[in-house]
């Protein structure tokens, strides 16, 4: 992908379909189209909230680390995600990092300041972004809520439930999603551990509801996965 091509891309981004051709020549003109290598941090923790990110290819992790150093991931970002935008809403310094998972990223990045500019004069940017953040917060309550009431086996279901629903491709009853995670990666999702999401995703696949290799999930009946 090269700059022209990222952003006509950009403006498929449904945040930037509300604006005007002089409102988002004003973003662009304060963008940076930027590479990051696969397995390359996009930021760190403690650096500081003053950009934020527009995905066009790659995908990203965001994640923190415990005391104990285990790393725990947030969310897994895919095209068309923005990221790094609670500098919007008041963060000053980053409390997780962002990292391109098993390719090369490609991504714009946005002074917050200049971000922030357009959002005073467009209430219904403004409206967006305020949804997009609390969407997210509700999605962290959700996990949340999940490790203190759920069991292991139903939080490993209810993960690949949401990545058959989001990124699937459905072909009758079955549904079939590709990914880059790592069994370990889907521990550290899930709050679970490597050895946990290999006795679950077996015990799936000997009742016939899954089939799984290193890059693909195949779900046999969704509504009988449980």
């Amino acid at each position: 992908m090269n700059v022209t091509t990222g952003l006509s891309f950009l403006k498929q981004f449904p945040l930037f379909q509300i604006l005007s051709e002089a409102e988002f020549d004003e973003i662009t003109r304060n963008a940076e189209y930027r590479v990051f290598p696969k397995y390359g941090h996009i930021y760190l923790a403690d650096d500081a909230s003053d950009q934020i990110f527009f995905l066009l290819k790659g995908v990203v992790k965001v994640g923190t680390h415990s005391e104990e150093g285990r790393e725990v991931i947030k969310t897994i970002l895919h095209p068309s995600a923005m990221f790094g935008e609670l500098g919007l809403v008041g963060e000053d310094v980053r409390p997780e990092f962002a990292r391109a998972m098993n390719q090369e990223v490609h991504c714009y990045s946005v002074p917050v300041a200049a971000f922030r500019d357009l959002m005073r004069s467009n209430f219904e940017l403004c409206q967006r972004v305020l949804s997009l953040v609390g969407s997210r917060l509700r999605h962290t309550e959700d996990r949340l809520e999940a490790l203190i009431f759920k069991d292991a086996r139903t939080r490993i279901i209810d993960f690949l439930k949401e990545c058959a629903n989001k990124r699937g491709r459905k072909v009758g009853f079955e549904m079939l999603f590709k990914h880059c995670l790592t069994q370990q990666d889907i521990a550290n999702l899930t709050g679970t551990s490597r050895q946990t999401v290999t006795s679950v995703l077996n015990e799936l696949r000997k009742e016939n509801l899954i089939y799984f290799n290193r890059r693909s999930i195949l779900i046999r009946d969704i509504a009988r996965l449980t």
